[in-house]
C-alpha cells in the first residue's frame, strides 16, 4: 500500500516537499494545505487539490502523513499538537532550546489520537545530531565540534530586512578556516563564538539611507551579530538577484577523540547543499515513510531522529538492505 503525503504550507519547504515526493515510487501527493486562498496557489503536481487549511480534519482518511512546513517561531508550535491529533505527522522544528517542550506537547497529542509524529527533522536539527550522537557514544574521551556554513541564514537575512532602510539582504554563515583546520587536526581546541564562525553581509538599501547607520547597527545587533566578526557590503537589487538568489546551506558534525589514551582519530560529517530547503524537504520526506510505518505496526506518541530506525527511512526492505547496503 502506498504512502499518501500531504503538504501543510507551500513555501520553500512546501514545495520541496512535493518535489521530493515525486522521486519516490511508493508514495503520492494526496493534497496541499494552505492559509491563503486556494485558488492562489498554483502546485506542479497534476491532479491533486490544493484545500484550505481548516478542511484537513475531513480529510484525515485520505492522508497517511501530513507533513507540516511552516515557521518554528510562530506556526508548528501551534500546528504540530493540533494536527498530530488527527495525523501521523513530520516537522523541522528546529529552535533547540525549545525542543524538549515541543516534544511533551507533541508527544500527549499523538498518543492521544493514536499516531506517530516525528518532530525537530532536517539537517540541523537531524542528520547533524544522529551523527554528534554516534560519534560521541564511539568515542566518549572526545570532544565535538558543530561549524555550519558556507550559507545563507534565512533568519539572520530576515532580521537584517527588520532596519530601517533596508530594502534587501542576505547574509551568509562562513567557518573560520583556521578553526576547522586545528579541529581536523585533533588538537582539541576551546574555540569562542568568534573564533568559529564570521558573517557576511550584502545588503539593499533604500535611496538616500544612511548606510554607516545601517552598519552600525547590524555589527552591534544581539543575538545575531554582536559576538561575531562581519562584514556588511551595500549593493544593487540587481546584484542581489544576480548573485544571492539561491537558498545554499551546509556544514561539518567533526568529533576528535582518544582511545587507548594514545591513538587520535577523527569522525567528520559534511553537507554541502545547493538548496537547503530542498534538501531538509528530502529529509522530511524519508521520515515521514518511517513514521507510517511504527504508525502500522501499532506504535505512537513523538519521536525525535534518536528514535527511528535506519532501516525505517528506507523502501527497500530488510532482505534487500542487508544484501545491498550492509
Amino acid at each position: 500500500m502506498g504512502i499518501r503525503i500531504g503538504i501543510l504550507g507551500y513555501g520553500n519547504l512546501g514545495r520541496g516537499v512535493e518535489l521530493a515526493v515525486g522521486h519516490c515510487p511508493d508514495m503520492e501527493l494526496a493534497g496541499v494545505f494552505t492559509r491563503r486562498d486556494p485558488a492562489g496557489v498554483k502546485i506542479a503536481t497534476a491532479g491533486v487539490g490544493v484545500y484550505p487549511l481548516d478542511r484537513a480534519e475531513a480529510m484525515a482518511d485520505e492522508i497517511d502523513v501530513m507533513i507540516l512546513c511552516g515557521g518554528s517561531a510562530t506556526d508548528l508550535p501551534q500546528q504540530t499538537p493540533r494536527f498530530a491529533r488527527l495525523f501521523n505527522v513530520v516537522d523541522s522544528f528546529d529552535t533547540h532550546a525549545n525542543i524538549p517542550q515541543h516534544f511533551a506537547q507533541v508527544d500527549a497529542a499523538a498518543k492521544a489520537g493514536g499516531k506517530v509524529a516525528a518532530i525537530s527533522v532536517g539537517w540541523d536539527p537531524g542528520m547533524f545530531s544522529l551523527n554528534r550522537l554516534l560519534a560521541q557514544s564511539i568515542l566518549p574521551q572526545g570532544q565535538s565540534y558543530t561549524f555550519w556554513g558556507k550559507g545563507v541564514s534565512q533568519g539572520h537575512s530576515d532580521a537584517i530586512r527588520r532596519i530601517d532602510g533596508v530594502k534587501d539582504a542576505r547574509q551568509y554563515t562562513i567557518p573560520v578556516p583556521q578553526a576547522l583546520e586545528a579541529v581536523r587536526a585533533g588538537s582539541a581546541p576551546e574555540l569562542t563564538t568568534r573564533q568559529k564562525h564570521t558573517r557576511e553581509c550584502f545588503v539593499v538599501a533604500e535611496e538616500g539611507a544612511d548606510l554607516a547607520r545601517i552598519e552600525r547597527e547590524i555589527v552591534a545587533m544581539p543575538n545575531y551579530f554582536s559576538d561575531y566578526d562581519t562584514t556588511v557590503h551595500f549593493i544593487s537589487q540587481e546584484e542581489l538577484e544576480r548573485d544571492h538568489s539561491g537558498i545554499p546551506h551546509g556544514g561539518f558534525v567533526i568529533h576528535t577523540g582518544k582511545t587507548g589514551g594514545e591513538n587520535n582519530h577523527v569522525i567528520e560529517y559534511s553537507l554541502k547543499l545547493d538548496s537547503n530547503p530542498e534538501f531538509t524537504a528530502s529529509v522530511l520526506v524519508a521520515y515521514a515513510r518511517a513514521v507510517c510505518r511504527m504508525n502500522r505496526e501499532g506504535q505512537s506518541g513523538c519521536k525525535t531522529v534518536f528514535d527511528v530506525p535506519p532501516a525505517y527511512l528506507s523502501p527497500l526492505s530488510g532482505e534487500e538492505l542487508r544484501e545491498h547496503l550492509l
